[in-house]
């Protein structure tokens, strides 16, 4: 029978990652792949998660199954830094919860959770998105249409076409919105702007799904929250979060990943919690424990959680740093155009404006891979590699 299997399409990004491990040249650079990096290229092991898993290792704790959707210790961590340390709903029980392998399998629960109670919903996602959203929702056999989110002209958020398109959603549909660092343009609304958002959400009765995998990596942890709580506000308030720890706990391969949902009573609440928790019954059963017991010991922990909120910052701080200097880099070389825009976006991503041919030639001639939309992995910018990268850029764009 597997004669007649065709190949599957190459990922259009982790097919770029195997491509860069196949290219024998030594000065090879990798911006594809959405991992952080130091500035020695290398992905760090922060030190709150290597003293957590001490703590952890020193427990010889049974490797027993968790419960459906996880452990609850690690529920109320998430629930307060997610909503917020004084959020009433986590007080009145208005939250449901998984525990889930990764922010991908946190999106799949989520579209199977939608086809078997909601089939008729349509889920509306940014132009762009990350490229596994249509796949992840079409999988699930959730339909998929797209909202105006960027302005290429002006390098940043088309609030106006956003606000349009809400409008006219139909009621009961709903809307997926990058809680910061959006992926892949690095353009994320303003404060006054989510409160738009979130009003033209309420009044057009969608239910907004917010895909958090960076919280920490924009602007500060609770800062990068506020679009989410913004939306959250309103008295009978009804959302989905999808948070993801790979980024901010740098717990790429543990696949730490949650779920959570609003709801406007404990009972609603406690009916959407039973249908994720069949959801994830036919999927993965229950969820792997090591990369969220991390979580739980580091924000459980004042001293850790202090400390992680520290290494997040000096992420961020490098991030941004990054973008400033191949800013100067290109101006410094007299790269044709305006790339200051580049400073102002926010995270690991940057749509840096190039062209596909001129990928292609960055990846072809240099070395350099970047995704054909021209989408750039920041955080994979050293000081030793950042001239590199602006010289081939200089020699693309001229």
């Amino acid at each position: 029978m597997w004669d007649q299997v065709e190949v599957a399409e190459r990922d259009p990004i982790l097919g770029l990652n195997e491509a860069f491990r196949n290219d024998p040249r030594p000065h090879k650079i990798n911006l594809s792949v959405g991992v952080y990096q130091d500035e020695r290229g290398q992905t760090p092991l922060l030190d709150c998660v290597a003293e957590a898993e001490q703590r952890l290792a020193a427990r010889r704790a049974a490797k027993n199954y968790l419960p459906i959707p996880g452990a609850p210790a690690f529920a109320r961590v998430i629930d307060e830094l997610l909503w917020g340390a004084a959020a009433p709903a986590v007080a009145e029980r208005r939250t449901a919860f998984a525990q889930t392998p990764g922010g991908t399998g946190a999106l799949r629960v989520v579209a199977d959770f939608l086809h078997a109670v909601f089939p008729r919903a349509t889920v509306w996602l940014s132009a762009p998105t990350w490229p596994n959203h249509p796949q992840i929702f079409a999988a699930a056999g959730v339909p998929c249409r797209t909202y105006p989110y960027f302005d290429a002209a002006a390098n940043g958020l088309d609030l106006p076409g956003m606000l349009a398109a809400i409008a006219g959603m139909p009621p009961g549909d709903v809307i997926l919105l990058h809680g910061c660092c959006h992926n892949p343009t690095g353009v994320d609304p303003q404060p006054d702007q989510w409160r738009q958002i979130a009003e033209a959400v309420r009044r057009a009765g969608v239910v907004p799904l917010v895909d958090f995998a960076y919280q920490g990596f924009a602007e500060g942890i609770d800062a990068d929250a506020e679009g989410l709580r913004l939306l959250s506000a309103a008295p009978g308030a009804e959302v989905l979060a999808c948070a993801s720890f790979s980024k901010n706990f740098s717990l790429y391969n543990e696949r730490v990943g949650a779920v959570g949902v609003l709801a406007a009573s404990h009972r609603d609440a406690a009916a959407v919690q039973s249908q994720l928790n069949r959801a994830i019954r036919a999927n993965y059963s229950n969820p792997p424990a090591h990369g969220a017991q991390v979580v739980e010991c580091v924000l459980g922990d004042p001293r850790l959680r202090s400390l992680w909120i520290d290494e997040v910052a000096a992420m961020r701080s490098r991030i941004l740093g990054m973008r400033t200097a191949l800013v100067q880099a290109l101006v410094d070389r007299g790269v044709p155009g305006d790339y200051s825009f580049i400073a102002a976006q926010r995270g690991m991503f940057s749509f840096s404006g190039l062209t596909p041919a001129q990928v292609d030639r960055l990846q072809t001639e240099y070395g350099i891979y970047i995704v054909r939309s021209g989408r750039i992995n920041v955080a994979g910018l050293t000081p030793d590699n950042l001239p590199l990268v602006a010289d081939a850029i200089g020699q693309v764009a001229a």
